[in-house]
């Protein structure tokens, strides 16, 4: 699939304006943020792209609604997430956002069947664990328990326990760092099948940039704020993508 479309075809799931984040202990302040601006369209696979302690991890979490800014806005389709009250927030990240990281965070002692559960049985208008699954190719191993499966397998469990709820957003840190290259690209196809066939918001740091190559649009980070937006007039599959 080809990023033919521009920034304006589409209205902005996320926009911010002059987003900040500071950190401060008794010795230290650290400047996480320093004042970002962007908007991203809806719909796109978004890959973030920066050194460690360039703002990656801190925006996501931010319009994750994991944290808080220190100063500025950030809007989630037009409403403001920086206004919301920690009860909202948490039925926005109910709602709304899926979210996937680097380590599973499945429950050891329920299958993979039971874990996509623990999400559908909460949802408003869920997927049945057995659908998710299968969008990720796992249907054969449903009843098997995380430690039967590959890391790859269990990401993409993790996958599936995400966009069980139907998300409009899909925020992933670094879903492939724990990985080898051959298990990566599986994690990799699955999000981006996600992302075509459902038409979730997909967003995805990495420290691996060979991944912006399948995006429709790459942001870099450096020292806290957006150093560059590329967009991808060609995107390329992840089963061609190496590290």
């Amino acid at each position: 699939m080809n990023a033919d479309h521009s920034a304006t075809d589409r209205d902005p799931v996320y926009r911010m304006q002059d987003l900040t984040k500071t950190y401060r202990t008794e010795a230290v302040e650290v400047h996480a943020l320093r004042g970002v601006t962007a908007e991203l369209p809806a719909g796109e696979f978004v890959v973030l792209l920066g050194a460690s302690g360039s703002g990656k991890s801190t925006l996501l979490n931010i319009l994750g609604g994991l944290d808080t800014a220190t100063s500025g806005k950030a809007w989630f389709n037009g409403r403001e997430l920086t206004a919301k009250t920690e009860r909202e927030l948490t039925r926005y990240r109910r709602d709304h956002v899926g979210f996937v990281f680097q380590f599973y965070n499945l429950v050891p002692s329920l299958t993979a069947r039971e874990n996509v559960a623990l999400v559908t049985e909460i949802a408003a208008n869920p997927m049945t664990p057995e659908e998710a699954l299968e969008r990720v190719s796992l249907d054969h191993r449903m009843d098997h328990f995380p430690a039967e499966l590959s890391g790859g397998e269990q990401q993409r469990v993790a996958i599936a326990r995400a966009i069980a709820k139907r998300p409009e957003v899909l925020l992933c840190d670094e879903p492939t760092g724990a990985l080898d290259s051959k298990t990566g690209v599986q994690v990799l196809q699955a999000l981006d099948m996600i992302n075509k066939e459902l038409g979730t918001s997909t967003l995805v740091i990495t420290h691996n940039a060979g991944i912006q190559a399948m995006a429709h649009r790459v942001v870099f980070l450096a020292d806290g704020n957006i150093s560059e937006i590329r967009e991808n007039t060609e995107r390329v599959d992840p089963s061609k993508i190496e590290w």
